[in-house]
C-alpha cells in the first residue's frame, strides 16, 4: 500500500555539492600515457584522486606519473601489455595493493591498424583483437574481482569510438569497427554481471580526437575536410572535452547510469 506521504525525497543539498566530488578515489588508468589517457589522468589527480598509469612503455608511465607529483596530484606508474592476461592479473593486484584498492577502472587500451578488406591479414586482425576486446575483458575481471572483494561498489570505463555504431567509409577499418563494436556489448553485459555488487559499467565513445595520432589523417586536405563537413560542430575535439564525462562517470553523478556508450563526437553520431 502506497502511504499517504509524499514519496518525493527532500532535494539533497550535500549532495548536490558533492555531484563531481572524486577526491580519494583509486582509479587505474591502463594505457593511461596516451592523447586520451594523460589528459583523463591529469583531470583525475588535479580532482583529487590518485591514479595509477600502465602501459608497455614503463618508462612514460612513470614520466606521466612523476609530472602529475611534481604538480602536487598523487600518481604512479607501472609497466604492463595488456595483451598478456598473466601481466594484467599481476599488475591489477600491484596497483590495488599500492592505492589501497580500485574504485574506479578507465581503460584507455586501444590501437588502429588500417587494412583493407582484401587486404587484411590474420596476425594483424588477431594483434587488434587482443589489444582492443581481449585485454577490455580481462581488465575488467581483474578488476571486478577487487572491487567485489572489497564490496564497496565501483566504476569501470572503458573507451570505445563512434566506430562502435559507424563504419568509416573507404578506409580499412574492419579490425578496429569489429572490436569497438564488440567492446560496446562486452560493457552492456559486464554492467549487467556486476550490477548486483553496486559496479556500474560504461564506455565512451569519441570521434576523431586531436592528437598526434590522428595527425597523418589531418594532413591529408581531403580526409580533414571530409571529417570537418560531417561533423555538425564543425571542428575535432579537444582531449580535454573528453574528460568531463569520464569523472561524471566516475563521480557520484554516475551512480545511476550503467550499461551505457556515451559518444562524444560533435554530433555525427545523431546525424549519421
Amino acid at each position: 500500500m502506497i502511504p499517504s506521504e509524499t514519496l518525493t525525497p527532500a532535494v539533497d543539498l550535500p549532495a548536490l555539492g558533492k555531484l563531481f566530488d572524486v577526491s580519494g578515489k583509486k582509479v587505474f588508468l591502463p594505457g593511461g600515457y596516451g592523447a586520451l589517457g594523460e589528459a583523463i589522468a591529469w583531470g583525475f589527480a588535479q580532482h583529487g584522486a590518485h591514479v595509477a598509469i600502465a602501459g608497455p612503455n614503463h618508462e612514460k608511465a612513470l614520466a606521466l606519473a612523476n609530472a602529475i607529483r611534481a604538480a602536487g596530484g598523487l600518481a604512479d606508474g607501472f609497466a604492463m601489455d595488456a595483451r598478456d592476461t598473466s601481466e594484467i592479473a599481476t599488475v591489477t593486484d600491484q596497483v590495488a595493493e599500492r592505492l589501497g584498492g580500485i574504485d574506479v577502472l578507465v581503460n584507455c587500451v586501444g590501437v588502429n591498424k588500417e587494412q583493407k578488406l582484401a587486404d587484411v591479414t590474420p596476425d594483424v586482425f588477431d594483434a587488434m583483437y587482443e589489444t582492443n576486446l581481449r585485454s577490455a575483458m580481462f581488465l575488467s575481471q581483474a578488476v571486478a574481482r577487487h572491487q567485489i572483494a572489497a564490496g564497496q561498489g565501483g566504476r569501470q570505463i572503458h573507451l570505445a569510438s563512434v566506430r562502435s555504431q559507424l563504419a568509416l567509409r573507404d578506409r580499412g577499418y574492419s579490425a578496429y569497427c569489429a572490436t569497438k563494436g564488440a567492446l560496446v556489448m562486452l560493457v552492456k553485459q559486464h554492467a549487467m554481471e556486476l550490477a548486483s555488487h553496486g559496479i556500474t559499467v560504461n564506455a565512451i565513445a569519441p570521434t576523431f580526437i586531436l592528437s598526434d595520432r590522428i595527425r597523418p589523417h589531418l594532413e591529408r586536405e581531403e580526409f580533414r575536410e571530409f571529417i570537418l563537413e560531417r561533423n555538425p560542430l564543425g571542428r575535432i575535439g579537444d582531449p580535454v572535452e573528453v574528460v568531463g564525462q569520464v569523472i561524471a562517470l566516475a563521480a557520484p553523478a554516475g551512480s545511476y547510469i550503467t550499461g551505457q556508450t556515451i559518444y562524444i563526437d560533435g554530433g555525427v553520431t545523431a546525424c549519421q
